[in-house]
């Protein structure tokens, strides 16, 4: 993923050690953001197939997999924060969630729980994972795997017409649209891709997006990530890197367990349920399973139900716990 590891990485050098006097007063405008990842719903729901609609029957074990492992690892990365990071009990609570980053993050500022590390740690939870997955499998495996090996989706050889386009925008926006309407979780992402899968599995529309397109789209995703480093004092950042490889650590072994199990319940490869598991956010890691020749509808699934999980199960602990 050169794009989106480029832009994040460099944008996040220049804000943390530049500091530029033009970005004093800059954030990232993230309706620009949402319109990218729109596409990346798009590109996703063109890949819905009669393969994914055969798993249907799988899904319940692979959805009861994915309880467990947000409680487990929400659980999990709350003693690694309290006991290895000494965070204070409600900021390594709302910090140990596996999804929900904007939900944990508005939550935990009602609770009391210290911002600045409480939103650190949820966007590097997100950048660890993208950064070390690829990386990890290609070291596992002995060689370069998916985009880095030089494989490249066939929508993205195709050739575009000007009305393709136009349609690609308009499905993107018509599926924001509908998501948001009916509030749907990860909206920018989740509406157009449903859409997008409706029209592939129909034929009603044959979607196929340009590989510069799909290229723009994760460059904006990825400069958006770095951005979010502006401000954030360097003592605080290492203190908080350090204990998010720990916890992703934590919480890769943990899917890496569940999905092994899994796979031998239901027969899909453990490679797609891993990343399916893997704890990023639902744009970047359906970006992550393209590039690695994974099923990115199935993986787009598993993540926007983690996120629903994620936000009801911190409702119901914080509550428990007396966290509110």
């Amino acid at each position: 993923m050169p794009w989106m590891l480029g832009g994040l990485f460099s944008s996040a050098l220049v804000v943390l050690l530049w500091e530029p006097r033009i970005l004093e007063d800059y954030s990232f405008p993230m309706q620009f953001r949402t319109g990218f990842v729109a596409l990346i719903g798009v590109m996703i729901g063109t890949q819905v197939t009669a393969e994914l609609v055969a798993l249907a029957g799988k899904l319940p074990w692979t959805m009861a997999g994915l309880v467990v492992f947000v409680v487990l690892a929400h659980f999990g990365n709350m003693a690694i924060f309290r006991y290895l990071g000494g965070y204070d009990r409600a900021t390594a609570f709302y910090s140990g969630t596996p999804g929900g980053l904007m939900e944990s993050i508005v939550m935990g500022e009602g609770a009391g729980a210290d911002i600045r590390i409480l939103t650190a740690q949820q966007f590097l939870r997100i950048i660890v994972v993208i950064t070390l997955l690829p990386l990890g499998l290609s070291l596992w495996m002995g060689a370069p795997v998916g985009s880095a090996a030089g494989l490249q989706s066939a929508m993205g050889q195709s050739q575009v017409t000007p009305l393709t386009l136009v349609t690609i925008a308009l499905a993107a926006g018509l599926g924001l649209y509908l998501a948001r309407l009916i509030r749907l979780p990860a909206a920018q992402l989740s509406g157009p891709m449903i859409l997008a899968a409706l029209a592939t599995v129909t034929g009603v529309l044959d979607l196929h997006l340009p590989i510069w397109l799909i290229a723009a789209a994760q460059l904006v995703i990825g400069v958006s990530l770095g951005m979010r480093f502006k401000g954030v004092n360097m003592a605080l950042l290492r203190r908080c890197a350090w204990l998010a490889l720990v916890s992703v650590a934590y919480m890769l072994v943990l899917g890496g367990l569940l999905s092994a199990l899994l796979w031998q319940i239901t027969g899909i490869e453990w490679l797609h349920l891993l990343i399916s598991f893997s704890p990023g956010g639902v744009a970047e890691m359906s970006v992550v399973a393209l590039s690695l020749a994974a099923n990115p509808a199935l993986v787009s699934l598993h993540h926007v139900a983690r996120i629903l999980m994620t936000v009801v199960e911190l409702s119901l602990a914080a509550r428990l716990l007396g966290m509110r």
